[in-house]
Protein backbone atom coordinates (compact mmCIF):
# COMPACT_ATOMS: atom_id res chain seq x y z
CA UNK A 1 0.00 0.00 0.00
CA UNK A 2 1.01 3.82 -0.03
CA UNK A 3 2.46 4.29 3.03
CA UNK A 4 2.28 7.91 4.77
CA UNK A 5 5.50 9.94 4.59
CA UNK A 6 5.93 10.02 8.12
CA UNK A 7 6.03 6.34 8.77
CA UNK A 8 9.12 6.07 6.58
CA UNK A 9 12.93 7.34 6.45
CA UNK A 10 12.75 10.57 4.64
CA UNK A 11 15.58 9.60 2.15
CA UNK A 12 13.58 6.82 0.93
CA UNK A 13 10.53 8.86 0.28
CA UNK A 14 9.82 10.00 -3.07
CA UNK A 15 6.93 12.59 -3.39
CA UNK A 16 4.20 12.41 -5.87
CA UNK A 17 2.09 15.09 -6.65
CA UNK A 18 -1.51 14.06 -8.23
CA UNK A 19 -3.79 16.31 -10.55
CA UNK A 20 -6.46 14.19 -11.70
CA UNK A 21 -7.93 17.14 -13.37
CA UNK A 22 -11.37 17.16 -15.63
CA UNK A 23 -13.64 14.24 -17.08
CA UNK A 24 -11.87 10.95 -17.78
CA UNK A 25 -8.64 12.37 -16.40
CA UNK A 26 -10.15 11.40 -12.71
CA UNK A 27 -11.12 7.79 -14.04
CA UNK A 28 -7.72 7.13 -15.50
CA UNK A 29 -5.85 8.33 -12.38
CA UNK A 30 -7.83 5.85 -10.01
CA UNK A 31 -6.38 3.37 -12.56
CA UNK A 32 -2.75 4.10 -12.27
CA UNK A 33 -2.94 4.48 -8.87
CA UNK A 34 -4.62 1.08 -8.44
CA UNK A 35 -1.76 -0.38 -10.34
CA UNK A 36 0.65 1.90 -7.99
CA UNK A 37 -0.09 0.24 -5.34
CA UNK A 38 0.02 -3.53 -6.90
CA UNK A 39 3.85 -2.19 -7.64
CA UNK A 40 4.19 -1.04 -3.94
CA UNK A 41 2.44 -4.55 -2.98
CA UNK A 42 5.49 -6.86 -5.22
CA UNK A 43 8.02 -4.30 -4.24
CA UNK A 44 7.51 -2.98 -0.60
CA UNK A 45 10.26 -0.86 -0.67
CA UNK A 46 9.00 1.17 -3.60
CA UNK A 47 7.49 4.11 -1.13
CA UNK A 48 5.72 6.52 -2.65
CA UNK A 49 3.62 9.61 -0.53
CA UNK A 50 1.18 11.00 -2.77
CA UNK A 51 0.01 14.74 -2.31
CA UNK A 52 -3.45 15.14 -4.05
CA UNK A 53 -3.88 19.00 -5.52
CA UNK A 54 -7.03 20.57 -7.10
CA UNK A 55 -6.64 21.72 -10.30
CA UNK A 56 -8.10 22.24 -13.76
CA UNK A 57 -11.16 23.28 -15.38
CA UNK A 58 -13.76 22.45 -11.98
CA UNK A 59 -11.25 24.13 -10.14
CA UNK A 60 -11.53 26.98 -12.03
CA UNK A 61 -15.00 27.36 -11.77
CA UNK A 62 -15.11 26.34 -8.16
CA UNK A 63 -12.20 29.25 -7.02
CA UNK A 64 -11.58 31.18 -10.25
CA UNK A 65 -8.22 29.70 -10.67
CA UNK A 66 -7.07 26.78 -12.46
CA UNK A 67 -3.80 26.59 -10.50
CA UNK A 68 -4.10 27.62 -7.41
CA UNK A 69 -0.78 28.63 -5.65
CA UNK A 70 -0.77 25.88 -2.80
CA UNK A 71 -0.87 23.31 -6.14
CA UNK A 72 1.91 25.28 -7.90
CA UNK A 73 4.34 24.62 -4.86
CA UNK A 74 3.35 21.36 -4.04
CA UNK A 75 4.47 20.36 -7.54
CA UNK A 76 7.44 22.32 -7.10
CA UNK A 77 8.38 20.64 -3.89
CA UNK A 78 7.41 17.28 -5.53
CA UNK A 79 9.29 14.43 -6.99
CA UNK A 80 7.33 14.45 -9.51
CA UNK A 81 4.00 15.03 -11.00
CA UNK A 82 1.07 12.96 -11.78
CA UNK A 83 -1.46 14.63 -14.23
CA UNK A 84 -4.46 13.19 -15.41
CA UNK A 85 -6.21 15.31 -17.97
CA UNK A 86 -7.30 18.96 -17.88
CA UNK A 87 -9.86 21.27 -19.16
CA UNK A 88 -13.86 21.19 -20.79
CA UNK A 89 -14.77 22.66 -23.64
CA UNK A 90 -17.13 24.57 -22.30
CA UNK A 91 -14.84 25.82 -19.51
CA UNK A 92 -13.87 29.29 -20.86
CA UNK A 93 -11.72 32.08 -19.78
CA UNK A 94 -12.83 35.69 -20.48
CA UNK A 95 -11.35 36.13 -23.93
CA UNK A 96 -13.04 32.82 -24.87
CA UNK A 97 -10.10 30.40 -24.94
CA UNK A 98 -10.28 27.14 -23.22
CA UNK A 99 -9.01 26.46 -19.61
CA UNK A 100 -5.93 25.17 -20.06
CA UNK A 101 -3.95 24.46 -16.85
CA UNK A 102 -1.44 21.88 -18.21
CA UNK A 103 0.21 24.50 -20.90
CA UNK A 104 0.20 26.64 -18.04
CA UNK A 105 2.68 24.21 -15.71
CA UNK A 106 4.98 24.00 -18.93
CA UNK A 107 5.22 27.53 -18.88
CA UNK A 108 5.54 28.56 -15.32
CA UNK A 109 8.22 25.79 -14.84
CA UNK A 110 9.88 25.62 -17.88
CA UNK A 111 9.10 22.10 -18.78
CA UNK A 112 11.02 23.01 -22.06
CA UNK A 113 11.12 18.93 -22.62
CA UNK A 114 7.91 17.81 -24.34
CA UNK A 115 8.63 13.66 -24.43
CA UNK A 116 6.19 11.30 -26.60
CA UNK A 117 6.92 8.11 -27.35
CA UNK A 118 4.77 6.04 -29.70
CA UNK A 119 5.22 1.90 -29.10
CA UNK A 120 3.15 -0.38 -31.26
CA UNK A 121 1.99 -3.05 -28.68
CA UNK A 122 -0.19 -5.00 -30.93
CA UNK A 123 -0.48 -5.38 -34.84
CA UNK A 124 -3.98 -4.92 -34.83
CA UNK A 125 -3.80 -1.44 -32.92
CA UNK A 126 -2.47 0.56 -36.23
CA UNK A 127 -4.40 0.95 -39.29
CA UNK A 128 -0.89 0.52 -41.15
CA UNK A 129 -1.24 -2.96 -43.23
CA UNK A 130 1.43 -5.91 -42.45
CA UNK A 131 2.74 -3.61 -39.47
CA UNK A 132 4.64 -5.81 -36.58
CA UNK A 133 4.38 -5.17 -32.96
CA UNK A 134 7.27 -3.21 -31.77
CA UNK A 135 8.18 -2.51 -35.66
CA UNK A 136 6.85 1.10 -34.51
CA UNK A 137 9.03 2.58 -31.82
CA UNK A 138 9.95 5.76 -31.61
CA UNK A 139 9.46 9.21 -29.60
CA UNK A 140 8.61 12.73 -30.23
CA UNK A 141 10.41 15.56 -28.80
CA UNK A 142 8.59 18.77 -28.60
CA UNK A 143 9.85 22.07 -27.44
CA UNK A 144 7.27 22.84 -25.08
CA UNK A 145 7.85 26.68 -24.14
CA UNK A 146 8.71 28.77 -26.94
CA UNK A 147 7.73 28.48 -30.94
CA UNK A 148 3.99 29.01 -31.94
CA UNK A 149 2.41 28.50 -28.58
CA UNK A 150 4.52 31.46 -27.36
CA UNK A 151 1.70 33.94 -28.59
CA UNK A 152 -1.43 32.40 -26.88
CA UNK A 153 -0.98 34.53 -24.29
CA UNK A 154 -1.46 38.06 -25.95
CA UNK A 155 -5.26 40.12 -25.86
CA UNK A 156 -7.31 40.08 -28.56
CA UNK A 157 -9.54 43.35 -29.56
CA UNK A 158 -13.11 41.97 -29.85
CA UNK A 159 -13.12 43.85 -33.23
CA UNK A 160 -10.15 43.01 -34.27
CA UNK A 161 -10.10 41.59 -37.74
CA UNK A 162 -6.59 40.80 -38.36
CA UNK A 163 -4.29 38.45 -35.68
CA UNK A 164 -0.61 37.74 -35.97
CA UNK A 165 0.78 34.85 -34.25
CA UNK A 166 4.52 35.21 -33.52
CA UNK A 167 6.71 32.01 -33.66
CA UNK A 168 9.64 32.11 -30.86
CA UNK A 169 13.13 30.76 -31.24
CA UNK A 170 15.65 31.41 -28.99
CA UNK A 171 19.38 30.07 -28.59
CA UNK A 172 18.91 29.57 -25.12
CA UNK A 173 15.49 27.36 -25.53
CA UNK A 174 16.82 25.46 -28.86
CA UNK A 175 19.73 24.74 -27.29
CA UNK A 176 18.62 23.03 -24.25
CA UNK A 177 16.32 21.22 -25.95
CA UNK A 178 18.68 19.80 -28.39
CA UNK A 179 21.14 18.78 -25.92
CA UNK A 180 18.01 16.78 -24.51
CA UNK A 181 16.89 15.03 -27.50
CA UNK A 182 20.52 14.43 -28.34
CA UNK A 183 20.91 12.41 -24.95
CA UNK A 184 18.28 10.71 -25.11
CA UNK A 185 19.24 9.44 -28.49
CA UNK A 186 22.26 8.35 -27.02
CA UNK A 187 19.83 6.18 -25.13
CA UNK A 188 18.12 4.79 -27.96
CA UNK A 189 19.03 3.53 -31.35
CA UNK A 190 21.40 6.98 -31.67
CA UNK A 191 19.56 8.33 -34.71
CA UNK A 192 17.90 12.05 -34.46
CA UNK A 193 15.78 13.75 -36.79
CA UNK A 194 15.32 17.42 -36.51
CA UNK A 195 11.99 18.55 -38.18
CA UNK A 196 11.12 22.10 -39.25
CA UNK A 197 10.35 24.07 -42.32
CA UNK A 198 13.38 25.52 -42.64
CA UNK A 199 12.72 26.35 -46.67
CA UNK A 200 10.03 28.45 -45.89
CA UNK A 201 10.49 30.21 -41.99
CA UNK A 202 13.08 32.33 -40.32
CA UNK A 203 12.44 31.51 -37.29
CA UNK A 204 13.11 27.48 -38.40
CA UNK A 205 16.30 28.71 -40.65
CA UNK A 206 17.37 30.10 -36.89
CA UNK A 207 16.73 26.24 -35.20
CA UNK A 208 18.14 24.52 -37.81
CA UNK A 209 21.43 26.55 -37.40
CA UNK A 210 21.21 25.74 -33.64
CA UNK A 211 20.59 22.24 -34.09
CA UNK A 212 23.81 22.22 -36.29
CA UNK A 213 26.08 23.12 -33.75
CA UNK A 214 24.66 21.11 -31.19
CA UNK A 215 25.52 18.39 -33.54
CA UNK A 216 28.82 18.65 -33.96
CA UNK A 217 29.40 17.52 -29.96
CA UNK A 218 27.25 14.37 -30.67
CA UNK A 219 29.55 12.86 -33.77
CA UNK A 220 28.05 9.41 -32.45
CA UNK A 221 24.47 10.16 -33.36
CA UNK A 222 23.22 10.00 -36.70
CA UNK A 223 21.19 12.69 -37.77
CA UNK A 224 19.13 14.13 -40.61
CA UNK A 225 16.83 16.77 -41.19
CA UNK A 226 13.56 16.83 -42.97
CA UNK A 227 10.41 19.57 -43.55
CA UNK A 228 7.33 19.09 -41.24
CA UNK A 229 5.33 18.17 -44.41
CA UNK A 230 7.71 15.97 -45.34
CA UNK A 231 8.20 14.32 -42.10
CA UNK A 232 4.39 13.68 -41.78
CA UNK A 233 4.14 11.49 -44.68
CA UNK A 234 6.91 9.29 -43.70
CA UNK A 235 6.03 8.97 -40.58
CA UNK A 236 2.92 7.03 -42.49
CA UNK A 237 5.10 5.43 -44.86
CA UNK A 238 8.03 4.51 -42.89
CA UNK A 239 7.24 4.98 -39.29
CA UNK A 240 9.42 2.22 -38.39
CA UNK A 241 12.63 4.44 -39.89
CA UNK A 242 12.47 6.80 -37.06
CA UNK A 243 13.67 6.61 -33.83
CA UNK A 244 14.24 10.49 -32.03
CA UNK A 245 12.08 13.25 -33.99
CA UNK A 246 13.07 16.65 -32.37
CA UNK A 247 10.92 19.57 -33.21
CA UNK A 248 9.20 22.96 -32.32
CA UNK A 249 6.21 23.73 -30.17
CA UNK A 250 3.49 23.17 -32.72
CA UNK A 251 4.56 20.95 -35.13
CA UNK A 252 5.38 18.67 -32.11
CA UNK A 253 1.73 18.59 -30.86
CA UNK A 254 0.81 17.87 -34.19
CA UNK A 255 3.36 15.02 -35.24
CA UNK A 256 2.83 13.12 -31.68
CA UNK A 257 -0.84 12.85 -32.01
CA UNK A 258 0.09 11.18 -35.66
CA UNK A 259 2.14 8.73 -34.00
CA UNK A 260 -0.39 8.54 -31.83
CA UNK A 261 -2.98 7.02 -34.33
CA UNK A 262 -0.33 4.68 -35.74
CA UNK A 263 -0.28 2.58 -32.36
CA UNK A 264 -3.96 2.61 -31.63
CA UNK A 265 -4.85 6.37 -30.41
CA UNK A 266 -4.55 8.69 -27.49
CA UNK A 267 -5.42 6.25 -25.13
CA UNK A 268 -2.01 4.82 -26.02
CA UNK A 269 0.09 7.34 -25.79
CA UNK A 270 1.65 8.78 -22.44
CA UNK A 271 4.11 11.36 -22.41
CA UNK A 272 6.33 14.10 -20.03
CA UNK A 273 7.24 17.25 -20.03
CA UNK A 274 10.26 18.25 -18.39
CA UNK A 275 12.51 20.93 -16.92
CA UNK A 276 15.08 21.50 -14.75
CA UNK A 277 13.57 20.94 -11.60
CA UNK A 278 10.71 19.99 -12.16
CA UNK A 279 8.29 16.79 -14.45
CA UNK A 280 4.99 16.40 -15.16
CA UNK A 281 3.65 12.77 -16.76
CA UNK A 282 0.78 12.91 -18.19
CA UNK A 283 -1.32 11.24 -20.55
CA UNK A 284 -1.53 12.58 -23.93
CA UNK A 285 -5.39 12.46 -24.46
CA UNK A 286 -7.84 15.10 -23.38
CA UNK A 287 -10.36 15.14 -21.20
CA UNK A 288 -13.28 13.62 -23.56
CA UNK A 289 -16.03 14.90 -21.24
CA UNK A 290 -18.44 12.43 -24.07
CA UNK A 291 -17.50 9.62 -22.60
CA UNK A 292 -16.74 10.65 -19.14
CA UNK A 293 -18.38 8.80 -16.24
CA UNK A 294 -19.30 5.64 -18.49
CA UNK A 295 -16.29 3.49 -17.36
CA UNK A 296 -14.81 3.23 -20.76
CA UNK A 297 -11.72 5.47 -21.14
CA UNK A 298 -8.54 3.69 -21.88
CA UNK A 299 -6.47 3.95 -19.09
CA UNK A 300 -3.05 2.88 -20.74
CA UNK A 301 -1.78 6.24 -21.74
CA UNK A 302 -1.82 7.14 -17.75
CA UNK A 303 -0.34 3.51 -16.87
CA UNK A 304 2.64 4.19 -19.06
CA UNK A 305 2.82 7.69 -18.44
CA UNK A 306 3.38 6.30 -14.50
CA UNK A 307 6.15 4.11 -15.56
CA UNK A 308 7.77 6.70 -17.40
CA UNK A 309 7.55 8.62 -13.94
CA UNK A 310 9.46 5.78 -12.33
CA UNK A 311 11.90 5.54 -14.65
CA UNK A 312 12.78 8.77 -14.95
CA UNK A 313 12.83 9.00 -11.36
CA UNK A 314 15.78 7.08 -11.55
CA UNK A 315 16.77 5.34 -8.39
CA UNK A 316 17.29 1.46 -8.61
CA UNK A 317 13.90 0.52 -6.72
CA UNK A 318 11.51 3.06 -9.16
CA UNK A 319 13.41 1.69 -12.14
CA UNK A 320 12.58 -2.02 -11.34
CA UNK A 321 8.79 -0.82 -10.61
CA UNK A 322 9.19 0.62 -14.04
CA UNK A 323 10.27 -2.78 -15.99
CA UNK A 324 7.70 -4.93 -13.59
CA UNK A 325 4.84 -2.45 -14.98
CA UNK A 326 6.17 -2.49 -18.93
CA UNK A 327 6.42 -6.40 -18.85
CA UNK A 328 2.74 -6.41 -17.26
CA UNK A 329 1.36 -4.01 -19.86
CA UNK A 330 3.53 -5.72 -23.07
CA UNK A 331 1.81 -8.89 -21.67
CA UNK A 332 -1.80 -7.91 -20.98
CA UNK A 333 -1.95 -6.43 -24.48
CA UNK A 334 -0.91 -9.66 -26.27
CA UNK A 335 -4.72 -10.46 -25.60
CA UNK A 336 -6.58 -9.17 -28.62
CA UNK A 337 -9.48 -9.03 -26.15
CA UNK A 338 -7.76 -6.33 -24.03
CA UNK A 339 -9.18 -3.66 -25.71
CA UNK A 340 -11.62 -0.43 -24.61
CA UNK A 341 -14.06 0.90 -27.16
CA UNK A 342 -10.97 3.46 -28.34
CA UNK A 343 -9.31 0.53 -29.65
CA UNK A 344 -12.48 -1.28 -31.16
CA UNK A 345 -12.88 -3.88 -27.81
CA UNK A 346 -15.48 -4.17 -25.51
CA UNK A 347 -13.04 -3.97 -22.09
CA UNK A 348 -14.32 -1.26 -19.40
CA UNK A 349 -11.50 1.07 -17.24
CA UNK A 350 -11.56 -1.16 -14.76
CA UNK A 351 -11.44 -4.43 -17.02
CA UNK A 352 -8.11 -3.11 -19.04
CA UNK A 353 -6.76 -2.07 -15.27
CA UNK A 354 -7.35 -5.59 -14.41
CA UNK A 355 -5.56 -7.36 -16.77
CA UNK A 356 -2.42 -5.21 -16.32
CA UNK A 357 -3.53 -6.38 -12.54
CA UNK A 358 -3.48 -9.69 -13.03
CA UNK A 359 0.41 -9.31 -14.62
CA UNK A 360 1.53 -7.65 -11.97
CA UNK A 361 0.31 -10.39 -9.77
CA UNK A 362 1.76 -13.55 -12.18
CA UNK A 363 4.69 -11.35 -12.94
Amino acid sequence: MIVPAAELDADEVQTIAVLPGDGIGIEVMDAALVVLRQLQHRIPRLQIHLRHCAAGASEYQRSGTALPDETLQICRDADAVLLGAMGLPHVRQPDGREVTPQIDLREHFQLYQGIRPAYLYHEMDTPLRSVQAGRIDLIVVRESTEGLFHSRGQQIAPDAETVDDLLRVTRTGSQRLFHAAFQLARKRRRKLTLVDKANVLPSMVLFRRYFDEIAEQYPDVQTERMYVDAAALHMVRRPHAFDVIVTENMFGDILSDLAAALIGGMGMAPSADIGEDVAVFQPCHGTAPDIAGQGIANPMAMILSLEMMLEWLGTETTRSAAALLRTAVVTALRDPAVRTPDLGGNCTTDQMTEAVLACLRTG
